[in-house]
């Protein structure tokens, strides 16, 4: 057994475990306090005010711990520069948010420009000196690659700004992103293990991070992780994908994320169309379960659920 994977996970979830009861009532202090919507279930207002930015805790966690490995694994690179690049954009949509008091965040472009310039530069590196060639494993069928050639590169941009948003969409209740994520990060571990890709000590640091993570943020949640924390998870999740060259396994392990974005897409889409009416009771996805009546507890319990089941199909695809 590679003692890295277990002592990675020990060491980031007790950064994690010892950084919380510090961060958490710092973020109070900055007055990083959540603001709820109004058309959305009754039961969520009663969160106003917890504290969001809790993704600092992931961020430092992982960070600390890839930094450990960083000499010997020089293969978490490109994955720890996209978990904290798209951590970044998302540390300032809350910090202009929730801290300064201007409820858009960042503008729409100014998101967009910055998830592009992230992903232009993790796409250079990736290809210019980590040396990982773009085709794509074919799930379900051995030994077989998919090659796009010309488009593989803007096919990139699309799986990697997808993936980040679908994880960003997820993020909307307690333990959710936490817990759907996490059962992504240790799929990506045992194919990080099993093929001796020298990435695993960043996955395992993220399955650490988000365990201690989640003793904060399981219902009723003292944090939450902000887009701070969401986008560095897609960010994660796809540069993940890509060093194993698995990101045709994307939409299998993190259908969740797919479906969540996809549900928003499909309500501003038919709200247009319709000129008001609604498709969902609301989005993203997880809500409208919420408004037809299961308790946040269970949406959360199903939606990790079914990612449990979906990693171990993937499994049975490598």
């Amino acid at each position: 057994m590679n003692h890295t994977v277990i002592i990675s996970v020990v060491i980031s979830f007790i950064i994690s475990v010892i950084l919380g009861p510090f961060i958490i009532p710092f973020l109070r202090k900055l007055k990083a306090g959540q603001t709820v919507r109004d058309d959305g279930p009754k039961s969520h207002l009663k969160k106003t005010g917890t504290p969001t930015m809790g993704g600092i805790l992931i961020l430092l966690s992982v960070t600390l711990t890839s930094v450990i490995y960083m000499k010997d694994y020089p293969k978490i690179m490109p994955i720890l520069f996209s978990t904290l690049g798209f951590g970044l954009i998302g540390f300032l949509d809350d910090y202009i948010k929730v801290v300064l008091k201007r409820s858009m965040g960042l503008r729409p472009w100014q998101k967009m420009l910055g998830q592009l310039l992230v992903t232009g530069i993790f796409a250079y590196y990736l290809t210019q000196y980590a040396g990982v060639s773009l085709v794509m494993k074919i799930p379900f069928v051995s030994g077989k690659f998919l090659d796009m050639g010309i488009l593989n590169i803007p096919l990139l941009f699309f799986i990697v700004i997808a993936t980040v948003n679908g994880a960003n969409f997820t993020d909307g209740l307690d333990g959710l992103a936490s817990s759907v994520t996490v059962m992504i990060a240790t799929f990506f571990t045992v194919i990080a293990v099993g093929t001796a890709s020298g990435i695993e000590p960043i996955t395992c640091a993220v399955v650490g991070a988000l365990l201690g993570f989640l003793l904060f943020n399981v219902y009723p949640a003292s944090v939450f992780m902000g887009d701070m924390g969401s986008l560095a998870l897609g960010g994660f999740v796809a540069a993940a994908a890509y060093m194993l060259q698995m990101p045709l396994f994307i939409p299998i392990v993190a259908l969740v994320y797919a479906v969540e974005v996809t549900s928003v897409i499909i309500q501003v889409g038919y709200f247009k169309m319709t000129g008001g009416k609604r498709f969902f009771k609301m989005a993203p996805i997880h809500h409208h379960f919420e408004l037809c009546g299961w308790s946040e507890t269970r949406v959360v319990a199903v939606f990790t659920i079914i990612t449990a089941v979906l990693c171990l199909i993937a499994l049975l695809g490598v």
